[in-house]
């Protein structure tokens, strides 16, 4: 078998390439980029006052679009202000959509990498690395996700240990027909998991297993309903199904992943079948861990 070996270039001091080329072989297949299934929505995107944004993907499944900007060479101050300044104006001219921040460069220097950190905290921002390879003549491109999305805890996760309750807590705040709807919901995820139990805390009731909390879902009891918050991926197909099916969805809370829905008193068995549907969801996607 023959042997070929790969020589690593510099886009920057390359006579030929140079940024349009990098979008180029992006936009001809934005999944190198490694962010799933993405498509390209726009390129060289104007922007009002502050020039143009490189890139604009969006996820074929949900309504999260990726903001990025391409940097040759080494990441600098300017180029991450650039990113953020761009996100930041997309965001507030599309707020139907959930959007993050992509730095694409071929070197993150680690003192950029600490501030990109720092950031990454407020703002959902992604660095990616870029080394381009040339191997018989020819030019490949590799991405790797240096700085991913942060992954915020579970709601309020910090909260349980501190501010727990007990069920009378919740029956006073709330009361006994709607903290008694938290046990009939309760009964639908314990189809997947039967260890699982309700773990009262001051701000909502949880679920935990074996004494660890296991939040895919949630509840807050009040004095005529529940609000019932399920984590899941907001997607089209999901937000026509919940809507289709007459619950009655309050919002989506894009910071934890949840959706809202209210449920009146003896709803839960008129809408058995969708809430039996949207819960083993939330629990294969995140119940099981």
């Amino acid at each position: 078998m023959e042997f070929a070996k790969f020589e690593s270039v510099s886009i920057r001091n390359h006579p030929e390439m140079n940024e349009r080329w990098v979008q180029d072989r992006i936009a001809e297949d934005p999944s190198i980029l490694g962010l799933g299934d993405v498509v390209l929505k726009d390129r060289e995107r104007i922007q009002p006052k502050a020039g143009r944004l490189d890139l604009l993907l969006q996820d074929a499944e949900s309504n999260r679009r990726y903001e990025i900007e391409i940097q040759l060479g080494s990441t600098d101050e300017s180029h991450i202000i650039r990113t953020i300044e761009y996100w930041d104006i997309e965001r507030k001219r599309y707020p139907q959509y959930e959007h993050t921040a992509v730095i694409v460069a071929e070197d993150i220097t680690s003192r950029f990498l600490n501030v990109i950190n720092l950031f990454n905290g407020m703002i959902p921002l992604i660095a990616i690395q870029m080394r381009a390879f040339q191997v018989s003549g020819k030019i490949g491109l590799v991405f790797t996700t240096v700085v991913d999305l942060l992954t915020l805890g579970l709601v309020d996760e910090d909260e349980e240990a501190q501010e727990p309750t007990d069920r009378a807590y919740w029956e006073s705040r709330g009361s006994k027909k709607t903290v008694a709807m938290a046990d009939q919901l309760l009964a639908i995820a314990k189809e997947h998991d039967p260890s699982l139990e309700l773990k009262y805390n001051k701000f909502y009731i949880g679920l935990a297993r074996s004494g660890q909390p296991c939040n895919f879902m949630i509840f807050r009891p009040k004095k005529g309903f529940i609000r019932f918050e399920v984590r899941l991926k907001n997607t089209p197909d999901t937000q026509e199904r919940l809507e289709s099916s007459g619950l009655d969805v309050m919002d989506y809370d894009s910071r934890w992943g949840y959706f809202r829905i209210r449920l009146q008193p003896g709803e839960i068995d008129k809408k058995k079948q969708i809430l039996t549907e949207i819960v083993a969801e939330a629990y294969a996607a995140g119940g099981q861990r």
